[in-house]
């Protein structure tokens, strides 16, 4: 059964022999758990801790994805501020060649998101000017982009194709919005959007890279390990209550079905660890991130489901903590685009002509 103990437990996806990144102290986890919602104090810890953790596919892609699920387990909206930063690290890292991130004003200590969704409506293009670039447009979907000091952003650069940028955010060129943003769950992370008037940026890789990059892939299921934390601290509530009482043949089935699904979903995250270490890399590595996180949040919305009907209303209306995790998580699950990514899935798996089972 995965870890259930408190909010500083060992990482639960490691194996016995996986060293522990320093992360997973527990005084860092208290900052993480506390300050989930002063947004400005979480983004210095944010800094802080980005040190500590290795990238994705250098051999310790277990132990990242661990201290990602450990953050979540104390605090769903701390891991949610944490998990862009280090993408956008990694992006930078893979990058093919050196990026000119003091052209906008980028250091160590800039805080980062990573803006690439699209909506309709609206559209972000990037064109070159002396030599230069430049962003003109608007970017839905931009998380904390009021906040943050730089982002990661794709622009359109053809009819066609896009492009990634480095770009500053504290400039008069650039406009976030402050909403709309009704949401109870996440309320500290307003995702609005971003609009770029001329704003100057430095390109990432070449047109097209980021999509097709080894790493794309690889973020999504550091989203799900995200997730999956964020559900084992459901758990631990449930795991707390039910040692305070005298569980009966319900609550006790709910329990066990909560560790069937945490279970089953931790294995898949391990296994693509593995793969990812390994190199993992174009259709397989899109295969394997819809797959793993499909099953992660699968194994969430079962979790929210146990622990509801184990619990009922009282968590929900008197425990803040656990009325804010449920509302986090639940925000943050809808990342994963339910059935549509399962019929994505489903077309890569017959596009590939081979069965995998």
């Amino acid at each position: 059964m995965p870890e259930l103990g408190g909010p500083t437990s060992a990482p639960a996806l490691l194996r016995p022999h996986d060293p522990a990144p320093p992360l997973l102290d527990a005084a860092r986890l208290g900052v993480a758990a506390h300050r989930g919602l002063d947004v400005e104090a979480l983004l210095t810890w944010t800094t802080d801790t980005a040190d500590l953790l290795p990238l994705p596919g250098t051999g310790s892609t277990a132990a990242l994805w661990s201290a990602l699920a450990s953050v979540a387990a104390a605090d769903v909206g701390a891991a949610r501020v944490l998990e862009p930063h280090l993408d956008a690290l990694a992006v930078l890292a893979q990058a093919p060649t050196p990026v000119d991130l003091g052209a906008v004003g980028a250091g160590g200590s800039s805080t980062w998101g990573v803006f690439a969704a699209e909506g309709p409506g609206v559209r972000l293009e990037a064109h070159e000017v002396d030599g230069g670039w430049r962003l003109t447009g608007t970017k839905p979907w931009c998380s904390l982009a009021g906040t943050l000091s730089h982002a990661l952003v794709t622009a359109w650069v053809s009819d066609d194709e896009r492009r990634l940028f480095a770009v500053g955010l504290r400039a008069d060129d650039v406009l976030p919005a402050a909403g709309p943003w009704v949401s109870r769950g996440l309320a500290q992370v307003v995702s609005a959007p971003v609009t770029f008037d001329d704003a100057p940026a430095v390109p990432v890789g070449p047109p097209g890279w980021y999509l097709r990059r080894p790493g794309f892939a690889w973020g999504g299921i550091g989203v799900a390990a995200c997730w999956w934390g964020g559900a084992v601290g459901l758990a631990r509530a449930l795991w707390d209550a039910l040692g305070a009482r005298e569980a009966d043949q319900l609550a006790l089935a709910h329990l066990g079905a909560v560790d069937v699904a945490l279970t089953a979903a931790r294995a898949c995250l391990v296994e693509a660890a593995d793969q990812v270490d390994a190199g993992i890399d174009g259709k397989p590595s899109a295969v394997l991130a819809r797959r793993v996180r499909t099953v992660v949040a699968g194994a969430v919305e079962e979790v929210q489901r146990r622990c509801a009907h184990a619990l009922g209303p009282g968590p929900l209306t008197a425990d803040e903590a656990f009325a804010r995790r449920v509302a986090d998580l639940g925000v943050y699950v809808r990342q994963h685009h339910a059935e549509r990514d399962e019929a994505a899935l489903g077309r890569d798996l017959l596009a590939a002509g081979v069965a995998p089972w």
